[in-house]
């Protein structure tokens, strides 16, 4: 039912595990993995035995069970250790496996998009996009695909239709649609492992991807563009508790975190506290502008700065600290990163070390990030590991949905 077959010869497994081991090793290192290093990939072995590919392949099982979907995803979007090549070379380790959780799954659909992402002419608009254009491009990874999809995939274009019609990020995140996507993929069970399911699969999640990196770009300027009418109108501070900021919120800082938002959510895709940040921020703004809807009863204030006018009401109100950030529990197996990732969604403060992380990455140089090999990681203290996002199609960093990189498709 896949469209690969898992690989025999001793040969073709050890040139497999050869590929796959840097980017292992580096993902271990990036996130902390308690893994040793695979003695028998370190000796690079040109024609090893067969106990020798055994044990090579045991400890890819290790690292395949080590490694969560969230970590898979951000080190493909931030890292350039990984080529184009790489990326086939892990869809054909991953659909090659013969039993294949939900894990394995989320990681082939992610996996695919990414690839099909690296592949796509600059330029390319979103009626190109059809199903015999992307089987044409998936071949290296799926081979000659019959197109002839079954009934229950139009669900996916019903959910495509949907998001089309989302006016803002909001309406994307919180009005069913991603749920949508999530139930498509999974009551396809072992019919998504189908030539023509992958590719519909693909295709459904490059395309959700462009409909929410326009959502959030345009709620992210619309922010951008109010906090300027605010200074304009001598606004200097506003309430934004409802958005996990403070009562006071200078302008000018949520100016810088809106900046290096731009930059994170180029990189992640999820409806997890970030995003419902910038949701509940463009909300903030709106309605110190006097277009939205008032924030909920228990955090309602109208602080302004100095000899400023009030932005949301007469009275201003004394200045509230921010909420301080709720400890996370601990995991059995860390996966710290430079980089903030999205949780599940959540109406608490989970998000708040992610405002800090961009108000942070506007105004200061990051710290190095320390080298930490595979062999030393159980000498490392444990740190939370954040919930993997439920639904995502992510992108490299600096993506730009209407001019994404790479090479030409052949036509």
């Amino acid at each position: 039912m896949t469209p690969t077959t898992p690989v025999q010869d001793l040969a073709t497994q050890w040139s497999f595990s050869r590929k796959l081991y840097p980017i292992y090793f580096e993902l271990a290192r990036e996130f902390a993995i308690d893994m040793k290093p695979c003695a028998e990939l370190e000796a690079g072995v040109e024609t090893p035995g067969k106990d020798t590919v055994e044990q090579a392949n045991r400890w890819l099982d290790h690292m395949d069970e080590a490694i969560q979907v969230h970590q898979l995803r951000q080190f493909l979007q931030t890292s350039s250790l990984v080529s184009q090549e790489g990326l086939l070379t892990l869809l054909q380790h991953f659909l090659a496996k013969q039993n294949k959780s939900d894990s394995v799954r989320d990681k082939i659909d992610f996996l695919l998009v990414q690839y099909f992402s690296q592949i796509s002419p600059a330029g390319l608009d979103d009626a190109q996009v059809d199903l015999p254009y992307v089987a044409q491009a998936m071949e290296p990874v799926l081979g000659p695909v019959e197109l002839k999809p079954p009934v229950w995939l139009n669900a996916l274009d019903r959910v495509l239709d949907a998001a089309r019609k989302c006016k803002n990020l909001d309406e994307l995140l919180h009005g069913g649609v991603l749920e949508q996507g999530r139930k498509a993929k999974g009551l396809a069970g072992e019919l998504f492992y189908l030539p023509v399911a992958l590719t519909a699969f693909t295709r459904f999640g490059y395309l959700m991807r462009r409909a929410f990196f326009r959502l959030m770009l345009g709620d992210l300027n619309l922010i951008l563009d109010g906090l300027s009418e605010l200074e304009d109108g001598g606004i200097d501070t506003i309430d934004c508790r409802r958005a996990q900021f403070s009562a006071q919120e200078p302008v000018v800082r949520l100016r810088m975190i809106c900046q290096s938002w731009k930059v994170m959510f180029q990189a992640e895709y999820s409806s997890g506290s970030p995003l419902r940040m910038l949701v509940d921020l463009r909300a903030s703004v709106e309605h110190a502008l006097g277009r939205g809807k008032a924030a909920p009863a228990d955090a309602k204030a109208s602080p302004s700065g100095p000899g400023k006018p009030a932005a949301a009401a007469s009275k201003p109100a004394p200045p509230v600290k921010p909420a301080p950030a709720v400890k996370p529990a601990p995991a059995v197996k860390p996966a710290p990163s430079a980089k903030p990732a999205a949780s599940a969604p959540a109406a608490s403060n989970a998000g708040a070390p992610v405002v800090k992380a961009a108000a942070a990455a506007a105004t200061t140089k990051p710290a190095a990030k320390p080298v930490v090999s595979p062999a030393n990681k159980a000498n490392k203290p444990a740190a939370t590991k954040a919930d993997a996002p439920e639904f995502e199609v992510s992108s490299n960093s600096g993506w730009d949905p209407d001019s994404a990189p790479q090479a030409q498709k052949k036509k």
